[in-house]
């Protein structure tokens, strides 16, 4: 095999490449006794027709094709380790004569990692805010540990206030016309946290019960149904039922009860120890990013387009999904942001996932940083205890996804290089 190697703009390299004559009719040849496997051919046994009445039944394009289809791997692959190139898609044939008996050419294309030139990523010393806790988290802690054991009451006797729970019948119109879902019968409501249109829940407040009354309010502008955004609309309200909280009291026997703690003193030390690991948590985080942030954005790369278009295309999948789980629908997404602007989000998003990964992976090649077998397993292991299932089925399941154990074993080398730089460098926490 010959091959002559261009390079082209976007890291792509051209390949011409010669197959001698008697290679390319080795595969002409074990092409058609394969299709001869799955063709019927009147007076032949399947698999024994010669070649040339196979050629009459099916034509010599469509076995040059099922050739090509068989070698090529094989011929892409010995290309690629030749060369030593690094690939980052599947190579493609761009043309290719075919003639029996002649020289087999095939003009192809690979698409090749970007050269990353990484900065000053080791002996770095930066500066960061530490995160603060508030001076109200230990009380606003114990205020919704209290919260989640209240109790309630039926109230008769007064009007609603911003801490009820009320149980009430609406029915909402906009420029004239009914509202689409915009109505329930007993539907309840805590006024202290609803997720209702602005003014909504607030306007609830010192109504009494079994009154009929309407409020006015108006949608928001970036509101999901474009029809509705930024228009006034009149719902009419009854409240059928007003329910009060009632808080327990902050005792030595109520701690007893919620959890392993014989004093309220033994609570607050809990919570506070739980605030002190969560600020310790938020500070690494914000430590890992902040020095990556500054390791990436020093390293110069040029990112072909079409990579950056790949990444896009998968981050467009990962928030079709999101927006599933959120109720949402992608039609839904399109109508309020449009298409353009999403995809011009997500590319932008594309270019800084392509570049982090590439440099990621440089810092690996250069300090011979690698995932093992066994930190491999312990990666599954720890997916496995996440999603509460059996490392083996988890494995099956996952076998079937192409590519997804590719993806876990770089995001087990990402947790290695981002160790890695935080042992080689110092961020001032302040």
């Amino acid at each position: 095999m010959k091959t002559t190697i261009e390079k082209q703009p976007e890291n792509i390299v051209k390949v011409d490449i010669e197959i001698p004559a008697k290679d390319a009719v080795n595969y002409y040849n074990n092409a058609a006794k394969r299709l001869a496997q799955y063709v019927n051919i009147p007076g032949f046994r399947k698999g024994k027709a010669p070649r040339n009445i196979v050629e009459q039944n099916i034509g010599e394009d469509r076995i040059k094709h099922e050739a090509l289809e068989n070698a090529l791997p094989r011929i892409f692959s010995e290309v690629i380790k030749d060369n030593n190139f690094d690939v980052v898609a599947q190579p493609y044939v761009e043309s290719y004569d075919y003639k029996i008996g002649e020289d087999l050419k095939i003009v192809a294309k690979i698409e090749l990692r970007p050269e990353v030139i990484l900065g000053q990523y080791k002996g770095l010393n930066i500066d960061i805010e530490g995160h603060k806790i508030p001076e109200d988290a230990l009380q606003k802690s114990i205020d919704g540990l209290l919260e989640q054991h209240a109790s309630s009451i039926i109230i008769t006797d007064r009007k609603t206030i911003d801490t009820d729970t009320i149980v009430f019948d609406f029915e909402g119109f906009s420029n004239g016309e009914k509202i689409e879902h915009g109505d329930a019968k007993n539907f309840t409501l805590d006024l202290a946290h609803s997720s209702f249109i602005p003014g909504f829940a607030e306007q609830l407040v010192d109504r009494p019960l079994g009154e009929e009354f309407e409020i006015n309010v108006t949608f928001p502008e970036n509101y999901h149904e474009k029809k509705l955004a930024g228009q006034p609309a009149v719902f009419k309200c009854k409240i059928n039922e007003i329910k009060s909280k009632v808080l327990p009291e902050l005792t030595d026997e109520f701690v007893q009860k919620i959890g392993p703690f014989k004093t309220v003193e033994e609570l607050r030390s809990d919570i506070q120890k739980y605030l002190d690991n969560q600020k310790a948590d938020i500070d690494r985080i914000n430590t890992e990013k902040a020095l990556f942030e500054k390791v990436s954005s020093d390293a110069k790369v040029e990112i072909q387009q079409s990579m950056i278009d790949r990444e896009a295309d998968q981050l467009l999948e990962e928030y079709k999904q999101k927006l599933s789980m959120q109720g949402f629908t992608w039609e839904q997404a399109l109508e309020a942001q449009g298409y353009d602007e999403i995809m011009k989000s997500l590319k932008e998003d594309a270019a800084v996932r392509v570049k982090n990964s590439l440099v990621i992976d440089k810092i690996a090649k250069e300090e011979k940083i690698e995932v093992s077998q066994a930190e491999f397993g312990a990666k599954l292991s720890e997916l496995s205890k996440m999603y509460q299932i059996d490392t083996n089925t988890m494995i099956k399941q996952l076998s079937q996804t192409p590519g997804v154990f590719n993806a876990i074993s770089h995001q087990a080398l990402n947790e290695k290089v981002t160790q890695f730089l935080a042992d080689n460098n110092t961020v001032n926490i302040k």
